[in-house]
């Protein structure tokens, strides 16, 4: 996949091959104590290269809470559902909840979503 540069945005190429398609979008919400943030985005930091380098992710963007200092949001963009799911089992998000989960204030929550892809505009 071509990325725009280094900020994990899928380039115009990539969007015109893939116009008016079906994508899979997952996005997690998590909080963690204040002194825990920087462990935690450091982790997801970590699997980054990884997880973007699967088959059929499209993006994979971590965001600190500007709000406050204890939220977490993930966001991936997946070619479709299946790829997800490999995701789901792969060593990358066993490692992740291995070490997030302890460091969770709450359940997580995620929401996922089937979306077309009507245009990308650079």
């Amino acid at each position: 996949m071509e990325l725009l540069e280094d900020r994990g945005v899928p380039s115009v190429a990539f969007a015109a091959r893939h116009r008016r398609s079906l994508v899979f979008i997952a996005i997690l919400d998590f909080d963690t104590a204040v002194a825990d943030r920087p462990a935690a985005l450091a982790q997801l930091d970590g699997e980054r290269d990884q997880v973007r380098a699967m088959a059929g992710n499209i993006a994979f963007r971590v965001y600190a809470s500007r709000e406050n200092g204890t939220r977490i949001t993930v966001v991936h963009e997946w070619e479709d559902q299946a790829s997800f799911a490999g995701y789901l089992a792969s060593d990358a998000f066993s490692r992740s909840g291995a070490a997030l989960r302890p460091i969770m204030n709450g359940a997580p929550v995620s929401r996922r979503f089937h979306a077309e892809l009507l245009e990308s505009v650079a």
